[in-house]
């Protein structure tokens, strides 16, 4: 009989070693954003999977990341979409469905790696579908936009608002996500976002829009998630609202593709609208596609 208290399992001292060196800041460097479009007959399982696995064992149980929250497009947000002819999202609408998770600063190639191994190893366990082994992934759910991204810094409506490391734990009512490409180089756009647009936008309703530089997917990507061309020059903005986004739209976003033309450092790629989910519900999943779908 085995001793009681003792372990079968002996812990690999890399758990102890690994945490006393690097970076351990409470701050953002980095992030994932990935953002995706589901299939209609499979909204459902793929939802339940989603959050029920693999946003828990794909993500938040992994070093160095520390906040995630997801967020929904339902059709009563697609109108509000935009540019005509984007050349990310194709149809328009697509991408129902965005998650965002925080990883600590000096972290993202570390944290990188673990979630290549485990995600690997999730998919070869027949983990990477809710049907299990066997099942393509792309019969589910194709992506519009996923990428590790490099934070580039906040901005604050005021000194008031909560600051960057909460807001995936704040309860914000609306998000909206600008994929905006450089005309010629992505610091210069970044320094032009700074300094004048932003500034023009993050206030009433909108309480902080945090910057992301978008890196290239490793090579050993899983083959099922899309690598966007031109990453390089692509600054991703998150805002995040204090209201429904269609209570605030036609004052601080419906300008948003002139106005950034207008300053000549970029061009809006995509903007769109969402909501945050209801964790742990299937709340939504019958409002994302019109009834003829």
């Amino acid at each position: 009989m085995a001793d009681v208290g003792s372990d079968e399992h002996e812990t690999d001292p890399a758990y102890r070693r690994l945490p006393t060196v690097g970076s351990l800041a409470p701050t953002i460097g980095s992030a994932l954003i990935t953002w995706v479009e589901p299939v209609p007959e499979h909204i459902v399982g793929y939802n339940r999977w989603y959050e029920d696995d693999h946003m828990i064992t794909g993500a938040m149980s992994m070093p160095w990341m520390f906040s995630g929250r997801r967020f929904v497009s339902p059709t009563w947000l697609h109108a509000l979409r935009g540019p005509v002819g984007s050349r990310v999202a194709n149809p328009l609408e697509a991408g129902k469905y965005i998650a965002l998770y925080w990883v600590n600063s000096d972290r993202l190639d570390d944290h990188e790696q673990w979630s290549l191994g485990t995600n690997y190893r999730l998919h070869e366990e027949g983990r990477g579908s809710y049907r299990g082994v066997g099942h393509d992934p792309l019969e589910e759910r194709s992506h519009v936009f996923t990428n590790f991204c490099d934070y580039l810094g906040p901005t604050y409506r005021d000194d008031d608002v909560p600051r960057d490391v909460h807001t995936l734990a704040q309860p914000y009512q609306g998000l909206v996500v600008q994929l905006i490409d450089a005309t010629g180089t992505r610091d210069e756009l970044d320094r032009w976002l700074t300094a004048t647009y932003l500034p023009s936008v993050v206030r009433g309703a909108n309480a902080v829009a945090t910057r992301f530089g978008p890196r290239p997917l490793p090579k050993d990507r899983l083959a099922h998630v899309r690598q966007l061309d031109g990453i390089d020059g692509v600054v991703c903005i998150l805002h995040f609202l204090d209201d429904d986004p269609r209570q605030c739209w036609d004052e601080l976003f419906a300008p948003a593709e002139a106005a950034i033309a207008a300053g000549g450092a970029g061009t809006l790629a995509l903007q769109a609208a969402f909501v945050p989910t209801h964790h742990g519900t299937d709340d939504y999943t019958d409002e994302l596609f019109p009834p003829s779908e």
